[in-house]
This record gives C-alpha cells, sequence and structure tokens, in this order.
C-alpha cells in the first residue's frame, strides 16, 4: 500500500546500509515482485544500480540479462590451497579485457584489476586507450616483476569523470598527465611506488591543487631511495594551495619529500593522519608540526600511546573520554629495528615544538612481543628521558613490564632539583605486568623522594 516514493526512500536506505557488503541489495529486491522490479528500474541512480562483472563467461551473456545499467569489472588474484592458480584464472581474465575492448566499454564505471603481468599489462593498457566516459572508479595492481608505464593516451589522455583512483606498482612520471586531468577525485592512493617511479614533491604538489574535491590521499614508497635531491631541491613558495576538502593523508617514506611536499599545501579540514618515515639520523620535520598545529580536530587529541615493536616505533594521539574512532586519529610510525635509534628518532620527532606533545596529560608505552635481544643491556638510559623531556603536561603514565624496568631504570638518576625538571607535572606511574610493585618502587625511590620534598609527589600503582 505504500506509494512509489516511499519504497525508492526504503530501498535507498537498503542500499546504502549493506554497502559495506560489496552485495548488490536491489537484485535482491526485483526478484520480490512485479511492482518492486518496476520501481528500482525507474530509478536506476538514485538507488545506485550497477552490473558486477568477473570474467564469468562472456561480458555480453550477463549484459542480456538486465537492463543497460552501469557496470563494474572485478579481478581478483584467484589461489588454490595448492598455492596454484585457478585453472580458469587467464580465462576470467580474458574475458575482463574483451569487456574492455568491445562495445559495451562506454557503460564500465569500475575498473579493478588485479595480479598484472607483463602480458597481461600489454594488451590491458592497449585496450584502455580510448575514452571511458562513465568510468570513476580505477583500480590496478601491477606486480613488482613488471616494470609498467601509462601511455599517453590511456583513457583518452583525459579522466574527468574519475572519484576514485588506485594504482599500486605504477611510476610516478607516467601517471601525471592523468593526475592533473582529474580534477574531480576524491579518493587518491598509490601504492607501492617503485624507486624508478620518482616525481618531485613540487610537481605533486601541482598535481593536487587541481583536485579541489580530495578527501582522501594515500603516498606509499617502496624503499628510502625515493628521496629529493639536496641539490636540486627548489625554494619554497611564497604561498601554499590549499586542499580545500582533505580530511585523511596518509604518507610513507622519506621525511625530505614529506617536509617538501607539505611546504606547498594547507589541509584546514584534516583529522586522520598517518605518517611511516624510513630511519634517519636527523628528522626535521618542522612542516609536519605546522600542519599538526593548524588542525583543528588533533586539538582535542589529549592521550598518546608509544608501542615499540620489532622493527618500527609507533605514536598515536587521540582522545582519551568515548569510544576509540579509527577514522580520526593522527599516528607516526619510524621504521627501524635498534631500540636506541627507535627512541632517539622518535624523540626528535616529539621535539618542543611539536604543537601537542607539550600539553598531553596522559602517556601509555607499551612494547610487543618483543624478543629479549630487543633490549640492549649497553643502551643509556638517558634515551628515555630524551624522550620523555617533552611532555611537560604529562600528568599520568602507563608502562608495561618490560618498559616500566628501563623507564623506572631512567629515573633512578634523577633526583635533586632534577628531578622536577622531568616530567614536572607528573602524579602517577601505573605499571602493568607486576605482582608487586616493590621492585620498581626500590628503582626510583630517589627520583620519588626529591619528589616529595619539592611537594610534587609521584605515586606508582598497578595498571588495570
Amino acid at each position: 500500500m505504500l506509494p512509489d516514493d516511499v519504497l525508492v526512500e526504503i530501498f535507498s536506505y537498503v542500499n546504502i546500509k549493506d554497502r559495506r557488503s560489496m552485495q548488490h541489495q536491489w537484485i535482491a529486491l526485483v526478484h520480490v515482485c512485479r511492482r518492486w522490479r518496476h520501481v528500482v528500474f525507474a530509478s536506476p541512480r538514485l538507488l545506485d544500480l550497477q552490473l558486477e562483472y568477473k570474467g564469468h563467461g562472456p561480458m555480453s551473456e550477463v549484459l542480456d540479462t538486465w537492463p543497460a545499467l552501469p557496470v563494474k569489472l572485478l579481478s581478483s588474484m584467484e589461489i588454490l590451497p595448492s598455492g596454484l592458480r585457478h585453472p580458469r584464472s587467464n580465462q576470467r581474465w580474458n574475458n575482463l579485457v574483451a569487456a574492455l575492448e568491445s562495445e559495451h566499454h562506454n557503460r564500465i564505471c569500475e575498473i579493478d584489476i588485479n595480479d598484472m603481468t607483463s602480458s597481461r599489462w600489454e594488451r590491458f593498457t592497449a585496450a584502455m586507450q580510448k575514452p571511458f566516459p562513465e568510468l570513476t572508479n580505477l583500480g590496478i595492481w601491477v606486480r613488482r616483476d613488471v616494470v609498467p608505464a601509462l601511455p599517453d593516451p590511456f583513457l583518452g589522455g583525459s579522466a574527468p569523470c574519475l572519484r576514485r583512483l588506485r594504482l599500486e606498482g605504477i611510476p610516478f612520471p607516467s601517471i601525471l598527465k592523468l593526475l592533473l586531468s582529474a580534477n574531480d577525485l576524491v579518493t587518491l592512493d598509490l601504492w607501492d611506488i617503485p624507486d624508478s617511479g620518482y616525481l618531485s614533491p613540487d610537481a605533486m604538489a601541482t598535481a593536487l591543487t587541481v583536485m579541489t574535491r580530495l578527501e582522501s590521499l594515500h603516498l606509499q614508497f617502496r624503499s628510502p631511495r625515493s628521496r629529493p635531491d639536496p641539490a636540486s631541491r627548489p625554494l619554497l613558495p611564497p604561498t601554499r594551495s590549499v586542499l580545500p576538502a582533505l580530511t585523511k593523508l596518509t604518507f610513507e617514506g622519506v621525511h625530505e619529500y614529506l617536509e617538501d611536499l607539505l611546504a606547498r599545501i594547507d589541509t584546514p579540514l584534516l583529522y586522520k593522519l598517518f605518517i611511516m618515515s624510513f630511519m634517519d639520523l636527523d628528522f626535521d620535520v618542522a612542516q609536519l608540526h605546522r600542519l599538526i598545529g593548524h588542525a583543528e580536530e588533533f586539538k582535542a587529541y589529549n592521550h598518546a600511546k608509544v608501542v615499540i615493536f620489532d622493527c618500527s616505533i609507533d605514536l598515536s594521539l587521540h582522545p582519551k573520554t568515548g569510544s576509540l574512532d579509527y577514522s580520526r586519529r593522527l599516528e607516526l610510525r619510524i621504521k627501524c629495528r635498534e631500540l636506541d635509534w627507535q627512541l632517539s628518532s622518535l624523540a626528535q620527532f616529539c621535539s618542543p615544538s611539536f604543537p601537542l606533545i607539550s600539553t598531553l596529560e596522559e602517556l601509555e608505552i607499551r612494547e610487543s612481543k618483543l624478543p629479549s635481544s630487543h633490549w640492549k643491556d649497553d643502551m643509556e638510559d638517558t634515551q628515555w628521558l630524551e624522550l620523555l623531556n617533552s611532555f611537560n603536561a604529562l600528568k599520568n603514565l602507563y608502562l608495561t613490564c618490560g618498559v616500566a624496568q628501563r623507564v623506572c631504570g631512567a629515573l633512578q638518576e634523577v633526583s635533586g632539583e632534577r628531578a622536577t625538571e622531568v616530567l614536572p607535572a607528573l602524579r602517577n606511574i601505573f605499571v602493568d605486568g607486576f605482582r608487586s610493585l616493590e621492585h620498581i618502587q626500590e628503582a626510583i625511590r630517589p627520583f620519588a623522594a626529591a619528589r616529595q620534598l619539592s611537594g610534587h609527589p609521584v605515586a606508582i600503582d598497578h595498571w588495570r
């Protein structure tokens, strides 16, 4: 008894609610009754009706079953339990490329192609050298033994309708023309950028300036060799280009590239930031500090967590209260193995110029299943103090068992007037993993006594 427009609203809600499941709920709806089938097919854009084609049989047989709806081409690397590819995977891939070569290419709205070998790459790029007027999503993954390059006429030399672009293993220079034409991109993911694919931060920033609708940017370099040449680095521009819609930024590479890129852009609405930097002896991250300081969302983050891994050290910041929302998060990761390098590098990132560190009130430091060899007996305790020195407003310090022994060993050396200079606002140390706190209390007795005399006592208690 419901009118058609109400049914359309309900169907639209069902589609939005179940979109993450990657299932087309409308296909079930059209099989309920003739009226529902008519209502669904009368609102193809409102209900975002699309057909999925994965190469199972010729594309024409699939299309003949349904109305003329946009088509998504999806491939995946099908591996059997034996480790071999599925025997029909080559035929399915050939069917997908045949669809790109067919007269139906102008209905293709999404292309997601994986496991691209050299021979497949040659045929694929040949099929893509023409306009795809309905194409909004494009994802390509190229195997590492392939040396790919996008030809100039790729997509007819222009991609004005693209909303999402994901390229993995494809060098930068060959995609610059494509990026400059993609004015309406919302998501740009460039993964596993090979060393041969270097593009200067200046050229990358130029490409980003045309993307006024860009909300999510991911740049991941394959190795630290993608580093700007100090002799050829241009002067910083007098003004920065604003990316007005960017809310999520992920970068994995050397910090010099990131610094040169950030010097050329502003991101006022940023609320999720993930930075993975390769090891370096000298981290000068002034532009990263500026970016964090200008983001209003980050100013509400009052809880920090440091996690020590075997091959990296992580710092994450988020609000302490409420549920942890991983879509809104600030995380820095430094990729190196030696603990002393990890602490030294992180201490440079957490320098006094870091906008949030000096106001944080809670810090958690934990190790993640580290081998015993990771804890060097000859490592200087002062390196822990160098890391903690920037946390001037810290009130509560949470430590796991292995970390507590090292940190408290460093605090053991701090006494007298200097005890009030290290973590001056500290009130509580919470230790996880000890049945008895006597060992820890004994280790920092001089520090605790000095703080007691100064009128700034520090209590030690169990964590959880």
